[in-house]
């Protein structure tokens, strides 16, 4: 069994160059449309994601937590491709921080406000 996580965006071409060219995922199927991309899915590390514009799927604003491996690498990473962390105060959507639950994490918002929670386990 698989549970896989809709992303809701407004524009797919935006949110894919954003996942596929900053955030490390691939487009691996998915829905073609004249205007605008509906529905994508996306893959990082085996793991699946789906993006969908249609209405109903899904919310706006949600959280997506993305278990990875050495998480100051991958920011740095990411900053190195143009990731700009998002304008609120908290330390976590500016870098990597120890979570006093275990883990390092850091957040990103994509364009249209969902926040993936890129996560690592102290092991």
């Amino acid at each position: 069994m698989a549970i896989i996580p809709t992303v809701r965006c407004r524009n797919m071409k935006v949110a894919l160059k954003f996942y596929t060219e900053v955030l490390d995922f691939s487009r691996t199927g998915g829905a073609n449309g004249a205007d605008d991309l509906s529905f994508a899915v996306l893959a990082r590390a085996g793991d699946l994601l789906f993006l969908s514009s249609n209405t109903g799927d899904g919310e706006f604003g949600q959280a997506v937590v993305v278990m990875t491996e050495d998480i100051d690498a991958l920011f740095q990473k990411f900053r190195s491709r143009g990731l700009v962390p998002a304008e609120r105060g908290s330390p976590v959507h500016h870098g990597p921080v120890d979570q006093t639950w275990g883990t390092r994490e850091f957040y990103v918002d994509d364009p249209d406000g969902n926040t993936l929670r890129f996560t690592q386990s102290h092991c």
